[in-house]
């Protein structure tokens, strides 16, 4: 199941108490107060872990807490601190306060690593209070609590290029056909509900990754379809390629371009600029002698796009294709 999206609750750990206590031994009088001090709450920390790809773990399980930290002890004996609490999340993931919205951190790379909620101190003993008016002080400190957080934790999926394109235009066909990712496939609209990310392999040496973003339609901007839930998959690809549909059920390409830079636009102005390639699909339902793409070749050169007429299903003018998006992602 894919979960992008999830609010949780972290709640560090609490300091122990210092302990009241005097030292009592045979042969020595007026041993003093030795109590010892209380342990620190255990911390949470979230770390990036390349292996995850989801948030459902959070999804139903929104509650963390980490371990208290144990109370002191006579003799100045210390508690233990709590022990530390790690929250593996997906590379991608961006943590917010739940509250106020305020990005807390970005993880962007495997392994890093970020401190969410910091476990309350040990309070101290009451061997620390001794004074020469006081020496056998009957009091001691009370741990403190730890920091208590609800977070949002959003994926964005990390990946070099994205494909857009209107239901059924064959972004899920392409990426099979390129790549080891096995997204639905149905002669339907909205047969993709979820995004799918697959690593192309040029050759040994060559490769990049690419996203598959669930279909969008006019008025997306607004709610409708699928809405743009799904567009914020592709605010970290390097090039957006704009998968149009030659169906003769489909609109016409022109108008499928204007379509999906309006729906692109609503969300943010960042995602037109990253338009670097226009792609028609299905060309194998047009006879050779019968295609003219004049008039969405002059649209592609005045959006400053690179233009390829491919077939997911039969795999012509898909290497064509590859090799020109790898040299885009690379500049």
């Amino acid at each position: 199941m894919f979960i992008d999206q999830a609010r949780i609750k972290v709640v560090a750990g609490r300091g122990g108490n210092g302990c009241v206590s005097f030292r009592r031994e045979k042969y020595v009088p007026k041993g003093g107060p030795d109590g010892g001090d209380g342990g620190d709450g255990g911390d949470i920390y979230l770390i990036s872990d390349p292996g995850m790809s989801s948030l459902v773990n959070y999804r139903f399980n929104p509650y963390f807490k980490a371990e208290d930290g144990g109370h002191g002890k006579g003799k100045k004996m210390h508690g233990r601190k709590g022990r530390d609490l790690y929250l593996r999340v997906p590379v991608g993931t961006v943590v917010k306060d739940a509250e106020s919205g305020q990005v807390l951190f970005d993880f962007t790379e495997p392994g890093q690593k970020f401190l969410v909620a910091k476990g309350g101190r040990g309070g101290r003993g009451n061997a620390h209070f001794a004074t020469p008016t006081n020496r056998a002080p009957r009091y001691a400190e009370e741990g403190q609590p730890g920091e208590e957080r609800s977070l949002l934790l959003e994926l964005k999926l990390i990946a070099d290029v994205g494909l857009v394109g209107l239901p059924n235009a064959g972004k899920s066909s392409l990426l099979r056909r390129i790549s080891a990712a096995k997204p639905r496939v149905e002669p339907w609209p909205f047969t993709t509900l979820s995004p799918h990310v697959g690593i192309v392999r040029l050759d040994e040496e060559r490769s990049m990754t690419v996203a598959d973003i669930p279909g969008l339609i006019e008025n997306a901007h607004k709610g409708a379809g699928l809405g743009t839930r799904f567009l914020k998959h592709i605010e970290r690809t390097k090039v957006i390629l704009l998968l149009l549909d030659l169906a003769p059920s489909a609109p016409r390409p022109e108008k499928q371009v204007e379509i999906l830079m309006k729906e692109l636009s609503s969300y943010s102005q960042e995602l037109p600029p990253k338009i670097k390639a226009i792609a028609v699909n299905k060309i194998d339902l047009i006879p050779e002698e019968k295609r003219d793409f004049s008039g969405i070749i002059n649209l592609a050169q005045k959006m400053n796009a690179k233009f390829f007429a491919i077939s997911a299903l039969t795999g012509e003018g898909v290497e064509e294709l590859l090799e020109g998006l790898y040299s885009l992602v690379n500049q």
